[in-house]
């Protein structure tokens, strides 16, 4: 288990960057080493217009397993122990099946989690969205764990499609899709994001006011050559 201590989480950063949106995120993400976008995973529970989710990550891994009526003491103790602000981010890729839908969701959002991320399959959706709790998944699925896999390691390193997922990370979520964060580069991401989001701004306000979009945008543009 990593030892991540969230008393280290840039807080700060975080609110900066919930004023942007996921494509601002990945953008200036983009070209600076990680490519941090979870493919395929998109909203499956509610989120307001416009809302936005960003916080450090505690990571739950699932491995194959015929055991049937397991406990969930692994994902039960992640959800316990979940930063008030903090995501959830469980990889349950290894087997056909959801372990995650109303109890984990009704767990998570009481503890103070801002969201659920799970590589895979989510299941109760109908309560999971009466909830008004963010859920975020590759798909859907009434098929449970219980012989085919359970919850074995918390907090570890998760690697996603090729996107490595370090507790303490910081994952940002819109309607549009996922993108993780390195620890290490929040802040810089978060500069760079405040730069970009109000060059936006900018450009926005000229473009209702009716200048060309071309002569505007990138900024710093002369127009057309």
């Amino acid at each position: 288990m990593a030892d991540y201590d969230y008393n280290l989480t840039d807080w700060a950063a975080i609110k900066r960057l919930s004023n942007w949106y996921s494509g601002d995120i990945h953008d200036v993400l983009d070209g600076r080493g990680p490519y941090g976008y979870l493919k395929g995973i998109s909203q499956f529970g509610v989120l307001k217009p416009g809302q936005v989710i960003c916080g450090p990550v505690s990571t739950v891994l699932y491995e194959p397993s015929s055991r049937v009526g397991q406990p969930q003491d692994i994902y039960h103790g992640a959800i316990d122990a979940v930063v008030k602000g903090g995501i959830l981010l469980v990889d349950s890729s290894c087997a056909e099946g959801s372990g995650t839908g109303e109890l984990m969701s009704s767990g998570a959002k009481t503890k103070g989690a801002a969201a659920t991320v799970v590589n895979g399959t989510v299941r109760d959706l109908a309560e999971v969205r009466k909830l008004d709790y963010p859920l975020f998944a590759k798909g859907m699925s009434p098929v449970g764990v219980s012989g085919r896999m359970e919850a074995t390691h918390y907090q570890v390193e998760l690697n996603i499609d090729g996107v490595r997922v370090r507790p303490g990370d910081v994952v940002f979520a819109d309607v549009t899709g996922v993108v993780v964060i390195p620890a290490a580069l929040v802040g810089v991401i978060a500069d760079a994001a405040d730069e970009l989001g109000k060059n936006e701004v900018s450009c926005r306000e000229r473009i209702l006011s009716g200048e060309n979009l071309r002569d505007i945008w990138p900024v710093g543009s002369t127009g057309p050559v």
